[in-house]
């Protein structure tokens, strides 16, 4: 069964290439589908190949091709909007009485400037101008200290589980352990989030992507602005 993302964007497809022939580009899907960056897109488009309904050829530009369509999409009148599962209904025992609902603690939490963009690949310049606030919860932030958000931009962490896009929680500090994930300022202007390795007087700031190669800095060039202790992805 699809959910109704995957379904609006099969049903793009779709429409598309009946229109023009070809598939629409990853820009396209993700204005369509309102997701704020491509690494949605690629998850849907993952998940609908891994379910047999569309299949990547390989070496070509926007090269997607629909193999099936699911059966409600083929019915007249059909919106990804309007679908919504139903319960087969078989020969099982009837389900026992429902328990009295469980009382929900409120969630305490706490508005974050978020500092612009941070670069999860090559470093890009220090922002420090808040643009908008993100809400919280109070149990992802660590401690006492104060702590910002960052947006990411940037593939270079998407093995460590950050993917461009993604919100980041920070703790503000001067100091970090080896393997912490870590915002540093290298040369006093570029701003990037990496792990942070100590090697004597040298610092490594290592990528979570193989296609990333491990910049190296003596001590005193890279200075640790805080230690990541959240992160806040929207789909």
């Amino acid at each position: 069964m699809l959910t109704r993302k995957q379904l609006e964007l099969l049903d793009f497809i779709k429409q598309r290439m009946e229109a023009e022939g070809v598939p629409p580009s990853f820009d396209e899907m993700k204005e369509a589908l309102d997701l704020r960056s491509k690494s949605g897109i690629h998850r849907l488009i993952t998940a609908l190949e891994e379910r047999g309904f569309i299949r990547r050829l390989a070496h070509r530009a926007r090269a997607l091709e629909i193999i099936k369509l699911p059966e409600a999409m083929e019915k007249p009148g059909f919106t990804p909007g309007t679908f919504s599962p139903r319960v087969i209904e078989g020969d099982r025992p009837s389900a026992p009485p429902p328990r009295a609902a469980l009382p929900v603690e409120p969630v305490h939490a706490l508005e974050l400037p978020v500092m612009g963009r941070i670069a999860a690949g090559v470093p890009i310049e220090a922002i420090s101008e808040v643009s908008h606030h993100v809400a919280v919860p109070g149990a992802m932030l660590s401690g006492r200290g104060n702590h910002y958000a960052l947006e990411v931009k940037g593939d270079s962490m998407i093995e460590a589980g950050i993917n461009d896009g993604d919100i980041v929680v920070i703790r503000e500090q001067s100091t970090a352990n080896n393997g912490d994930i870590v915002v540093a300022l290298v040369e006093g202007h570029e701003a990037t989030l990496k792990t942070f390795r100590r090697k004597g007087s040298m610092i490594a700031l290592e990528a979570a992507n193989p296609a990333y190669e491990t910049r190296v800095f003596p001590d005193h060039q890279v200075k640790v602005q805080g230690r990541l202790v959240g992160l806040i992805r929207t789909y």
